[in-house]
Protein backbone atom coordinates (compact mmCIF):
# COMPACT_ATOMS: atom_id res chain seq x y z
CA UNK A 1 0.00 0.00 0.00
CA UNK A 2 1.44 3.67 -0.79
CA UNK A 3 0.53 6.67 0.60
CA UNK A 4 -0.15 7.57 4.26
CA UNK A 5 -3.05 9.92 5.60
CA UNK A 6 -1.07 12.99 5.49
CA UNK A 7 -1.82 15.28 2.56
CA UNK A 8 -4.83 15.19 0.26
CA UNK A 9 -2.93 15.79 -3.04
CA UNK A 10 -3.50 12.51 -5.61
CA UNK A 11 -0.59 13.47 -7.24
CA UNK A 12 1.40 13.47 -4.13
CA UNK A 13 -0.02 10.49 -2.01
CA UNK A 14 -2.03 8.64 -4.12
CA UNK A 15 -4.03 5.85 -2.48
CA UNK A 16 -3.81 3.89 -5.44
CA UNK A 17 -1.50 3.97 -8.16
CA UNK A 18 -3.57 4.46 -11.42
CA UNK A 19 -3.05 3.86 -15.07
CA UNK A 20 -4.95 4.05 -17.69
CA UNK A 21 -4.70 1.86 -20.78
CA UNK A 22 -6.81 1.16 -24.29
CA UNK A 23 -9.53 1.86 -22.03
CA UNK A 24 -9.25 -0.05 -19.04
CA UNK A 25 -8.55 1.90 -15.64
CA UNK A 26 -6.36 -0.01 -13.58
CA UNK A 27 -5.95 1.09 -9.40
CA UNK A 28 -3.24 -0.96 -8.47
CA UNK A 29 -1.90 -1.30 -4.45
CA UNK A 30 -0.47 -4.27 -2.59
CA UNK A 31 -2.58 -7.01 -1.07
CA UNK A 32 -5.52 -4.82 -0.50
CA UNK A 33 -9.08 -6.07 1.00
CA UNK A 34 -11.96 -5.44 -1.98
CA UNK A 35 -15.81 -5.58 -1.74
CA UNK A 36 -17.47 -5.22 -5.15
CA UNK A 37 -21.41 -5.04 -5.83
CA UNK A 38 -20.44 -4.67 -9.68
CA UNK A 39 -19.84 -7.87 -12.34
CA UNK A 40 -18.64 -11.61 -10.25
CA UNK A 41 -18.46 -9.28 -7.47
CA UNK A 42 -18.07 -9.92 -3.20
CA UNK A 43 -15.31 -9.87 -1.58
CA UNK A 44 -11.57 -10.35 -2.73
CA UNK A 45 -7.94 -9.32 -1.94
CA UNK A 46 -5.55 -8.92 -3.87
CA UNK A 47 -3.97 -5.86 -5.58
CA UNK A 48 -5.54 -4.69 -8.12
CA UNK A 49 -9.08 -3.72 -9.23
CA UNK A 50 -10.18 -2.22 -12.46
CA UNK A 51 -13.29 0.04 -14.37
CA UNK A 52 -13.60 -0.73 -18.10
CA UNK A 53 -14.86 1.21 -20.75
CA UNK A 54 -17.54 -0.69 -23.20
CA UNK A 55 -18.42 0.25 -26.83
CA UNK A 56 -21.98 1.48 -27.67
CA UNK A 57 -24.25 -1.37 -28.59
CA UNK A 58 -21.92 -3.85 -26.17
CA UNK A 59 -23.84 -7.05 -26.00
CA UNK A 60 -21.49 -9.50 -24.86
CA UNK A 61 -22.57 -12.85 -23.62
CA UNK A 62 -19.33 -13.95 -21.83
CA UNK A 63 -19.20 -11.39 -19.61
CA UNK A 64 -15.70 -13.09 -17.93
CA UNK A 65 -13.96 -13.72 -21.41
CA UNK A 66 -14.40 -10.25 -22.14
CA UNK A 67 -12.93 -8.80 -19.25
CA UNK A 68 -9.99 -11.36 -19.49
CA UNK A 69 -9.55 -10.13 -23.32
CA UNK A 70 -9.68 -6.64 -22.38
CA UNK A 71 -7.55 -7.12 -19.69
CA UNK A 72 -4.74 -8.71 -21.61
CA UNK A 73 -4.79 -5.96 -24.74
CA UNK A 74 -4.30 -3.70 -22.61
CA UNK A 75 -1.04 -5.49 -20.82
CA UNK A 76 -2.61 -5.88 -17.73
CA UNK A 77 -2.28 -9.41 -16.18
CA UNK A 78 -3.34 -9.52 -12.95
CA UNK A 79 -7.27 -9.79 -11.88
CA UNK A 80 -9.26 -8.47 -10.25
CA UNK A 81 -12.32 -6.49 -8.97
CA UNK A 82 -13.69 -5.18 -12.47
CA UNK A 83 -16.67 -2.55 -13.21
CA UNK A 84 -17.85 -2.08 -17.04
CA UNK A 85 -19.47 0.80 -18.02
CA UNK A 86 -20.33 2.58 -21.34
CA UNK A 87 -18.31 5.79 -20.59
CA UNK A 88 -14.81 6.48 -21.91
CA UNK A 89 -11.84 6.22 -19.10
CA UNK A 90 -11.23 9.95 -20.01
CA UNK A 91 -13.94 11.45 -18.00
CA UNK A 92 -12.51 9.63 -14.86
CA UNK A 93 -11.67 11.49 -12.03
CA UNK A 94 -10.32 10.83 -8.73
CA UNK A 95 -10.15 13.18 -5.15
CA UNK A 96 -8.15 12.74 -2.16
CA UNK A 97 -9.05 13.65 0.98
CA UNK A 98 -7.30 12.41 4.33
CA UNK A 99 -7.36 8.74 4.43
CA UNK A 100 -9.60 7.93 1.52
CA UNK A 101 -9.07 8.33 -2.36
CA UNK A 102 -12.54 7.98 -4.95
CA UNK A 103 -12.09 7.03 -8.54
CA UNK A 104 -15.73 7.66 -10.59
CA UNK A 105 -16.58 7.50 -13.26
CA UNK A 106 -20.25 8.68 -14.74
CA UNK A 107 -22.75 8.73 -17.30
CA UNK A 108 -26.17 9.24 -16.86
CA UNK A 109 -27.81 8.16 -20.23
CA UNK A 110 -30.04 5.10 -18.19
CA UNK A 111 -31.74 6.92 -15.09
CA UNK A 112 -33.35 5.20 -12.22
CA UNK A 113 -36.00 7.73 -11.01
CA UNK A 114 -37.73 7.36 -7.63
CA UNK A 115 -40.84 9.23 -7.06
CA UNK A 116 -41.29 9.34 -3.26
CA UNK A 117 -44.36 11.94 -3.30
CA UNK A 118 -46.26 10.09 -6.40
CA UNK A 119 -45.23 13.36 -8.67
CA UNK A 120 -42.72 12.81 -11.31
CA UNK A 121 -43.01 10.61 -14.30
CA UNK A 122 -45.61 7.81 -14.44
CA UNK A 123 -43.73 5.37 -17.16
CA UNK A 124 -40.42 4.08 -18.21
CA UNK A 125 -40.82 4.04 -21.63
CA UNK A 126 -37.41 3.14 -22.60
CA UNK A 127 -36.74 0.31 -19.99
CA UNK A 128 -35.39 -2.82 -20.76
CA UNK A 129 -34.92 -6.10 -19.43
CA UNK A 130 -31.69 -6.72 -19.94
CA UNK A 131 -30.68 -2.82 -18.18
CA UNK A 132 -28.82 -4.69 -15.33
CA UNK A 133 -26.40 -6.40 -17.28
CA UNK A 134 -25.84 -3.96 -20.07
CA UNK A 135 -23.53 -0.54 -18.91
CA UNK A 136 -24.62 2.15 -20.86
CA UNK A 137 -24.24 4.48 -18.74
CA UNK A 138 -23.36 4.26 -15.41
CA UNK A 139 -22.01 5.54 -12.31
CA UNK A 140 -18.90 3.77 -11.03
CA UNK A 141 -17.12 4.09 -7.36
CA UNK A 142 -14.20 2.63 -6.35
CA UNK A 143 -12.97 4.17 -2.69
CA UNK A 144 -10.33 2.87 -0.89
CA UNK A 145 -8.70 3.71 2.72
CA UNK A 146 -5.30 3.45 4.07
CA UNK A 147 -7.19 2.37 7.49
CA UNK A 148 -7.73 -1.36 7.87
CA UNK A 149 -11.66 -1.77 8.42
CA UNK A 150 -13.29 -4.09 10.08
CA UNK A 151 -15.59 -6.53 7.35
CA UNK A 152 -18.61 -4.76 8.80
CA UNK A 153 -16.67 -1.65 8.28
CA UNK A 154 -16.08 -2.29 4.66
CA UNK A 155 -19.18 -3.52 4.02
CA UNK A 156 -20.34 -0.15 5.18
CA UNK A 157 -18.14 1.47 3.23
CA UNK A 158 -20.15 0.67 0.18
CA UNK A 159 -23.24 2.76 1.62
CA UNK A 160 -21.88 5.55 2.58
CA UNK A 161 -20.20 5.67 -1.11
CA UNK A 162 -23.62 4.65 -2.52
CA UNK A 163 -25.16 7.35 -0.16
CA UNK A 164 -23.02 9.73 -1.18
CA UNK A 165 -23.58 9.22 -4.70
CA UNK A 166 -27.58 9.22 -4.96
CA UNK A 167 -27.03 12.15 -2.45
CA UNK A 168 -24.74 14.26 -5.73
CA UNK A 169 -26.22 12.68 -8.74
CA UNK A 170 -29.87 13.70 -7.03
CA UNK A 171 -28.43 17.12 -6.73
CA UNK A 172 -26.41 17.45 -10.20
CA UNK A 173 -29.38 15.74 -11.99
CA UNK A 174 -32.10 15.10 -10.57
CA UNK A 175 -31.99 11.05 -10.63
CA UNK A 176 -30.72 9.36 -7.66
CA UNK A 177 -28.69 6.95 -9.57
CA UNK A 178 -28.79 4.78 -13.01
CA UNK A 179 -29.79 1.14 -13.52
CA UNK A 180 -26.23 -0.22 -13.43
CA UNK A 181 -24.22 1.49 -10.57
CA UNK A 182 -21.48 -0.50 -9.17
CA UNK A 183 -19.58 0.53 -6.07
CA UNK A 184 -15.99 -1.24 -4.86
CA UNK A 185 -14.63 -0.41 -1.95
CA UNK A 186 -11.47 -1.22 -0.56
CA UNK A 187 -8.71 -0.98 2.73
CA UNK A 188 -5.40 -1.74 3.87
CA UNK A 189 -5.27 -4.49 5.79
CA UNK A 190 -1.93 -3.70 7.39
CA UNK A 191 -2.87 0.07 8.02
CA UNK A 192 -4.44 1.89 11.45
CA UNK A 193 -7.14 -0.34 12.93
CA UNK A 194 -11.00 1.45 12.01
CA UNK A 195 -13.78 -0.47 13.64
CA UNK A 196 -16.24 1.74 11.64
CA UNK A 197 -16.62 3.89 8.38
CA UNK A 198 -19.35 6.18 9.10
CA UNK A 199 -19.93 9.35 7.83
CA UNK A 200 -18.94 11.16 11.40
CA UNK A 201 -15.57 8.46 11.30
CA UNK A 202 -12.71 10.14 9.45
CA UNK A 203 -12.86 7.62 6.95
CA UNK A 204 -16.71 8.05 6.21
CA UNK A 205 -16.78 11.80 6.01
CA UNK A 206 -13.55 11.51 4.13
CA UNK A 207 -15.07 9.25 1.28
CA UNK A 208 -18.78 11.00 1.15
CA UNK A 209 -16.59 13.80 0.25
CA UNK A 210 -14.44 12.34 -1.88
CA UNK A 211 -17.36 10.60 -4.00
CA UNK A 212 -19.32 13.96 -4.09
CA UNK A 213 -16.15 15.81 -5.65
CA UNK A 214 -14.76 12.38 -7.48
CA UNK A 215 -18.66 12.47 -9.30
CA UNK A 216 -19.25 16.44 -10.11
CA UNK A 217 -15.97 16.28 -12.13
CA UNK A 218 -16.97 13.15 -14.11
CA UNK A 219 -20.24 14.48 -14.99
CA UNK A 220 -18.72 18.08 -15.63
CA UNK A 221 -15.85 16.18 -18.31
CA UNK A 222 -18.38 14.15 -19.43
CA UNK A 223 -21.34 16.86 -19.66
CA UNK A 224 -20.03 20.08 -19.31
CA UNK A 225 -17.16 22.35 -21.69
CA UNK A 226 -18.04 21.79 -25.51
CA UNK A 227 -19.54 18.29 -25.08
CA UNK A 228 -22.23 17.29 -27.17
CA UNK A 229 -24.06 14.96 -24.76
CA UNK A 230 -26.21 16.36 -21.80
CA UNK A 231 -28.06 15.02 -19.10
CA UNK A 232 -31.37 13.92 -19.73
CA UNK A 233 -34.12 15.80 -18.26
CA UNK A 234 -36.03 12.46 -17.52
CA UNK A 235 -36.21 9.66 -18.20
CA UNK A 236 -38.64 9.23 -20.96
CA UNK A 237 -35.58 12.11 -22.39
CA UNK A 238 -32.60 9.30 -21.94
CA UNK A 239 -31.85 6.86 -24.23
CA UNK A 240 -32.40 4.29 -21.54
CA UNK A 241 -33.55 4.28 -18.26
CA UNK A 242 -36.35 3.26 -15.71
CA UNK A 243 -39.01 4.47 -13.05
CA UNK A 244 -39.88 2.65 -10.01
CA UNK A 245 -43.31 3.93 -9.32
CA UNK A 246 -44.81 0.50 -7.95
CA UNK A 247 -46.24 1.25 -4.48
CA UNK A 248 -45.53 -1.54 -1.68
CA UNK A 249 -47.81 -2.88 0.81
CA UNK A 250 -47.16 -1.39 4.15
CA UNK A 251 -48.12 -2.36 7.52
CA UNK A 252 -47.27 -1.97 11.50
CA UNK A 253 -45.27 -5.17 12.79
CA UNK A 254 -47.23 -7.34 14.91
CA UNK A 255 -46.14 -10.35 17.42
CA UNK A 256 -43.67 -8.98 19.30
CA UNK A 257 -43.05 -10.59 22.85
CA UNK A 258 -43.82 -7.03 24.45
CA UNK A 259 -47.11 -6.98 22.94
Amino acid sequence: MTGGDAGSDPDVDPVFQSVVRDGVCRLRRPETRWLSTGHAGGPSTGPVAYNVSVPEGWDEQDVDGYVRRRLAEAGFEESGPTLLTGVSMRHARRARLGPVEAVVTAGVSNPAALPVDGGGEATAPNSSDEGDRTPVGTVNVLVGTTRALDAGALANLVAVAAEAKAATLLARTGFPGTTTDAVVAACDPAGAAAAYSGSATDVGSAARACVRDALCASLDSRYGGGSHSEVPASVADAAYGVVTDERASVSEIFGSEND
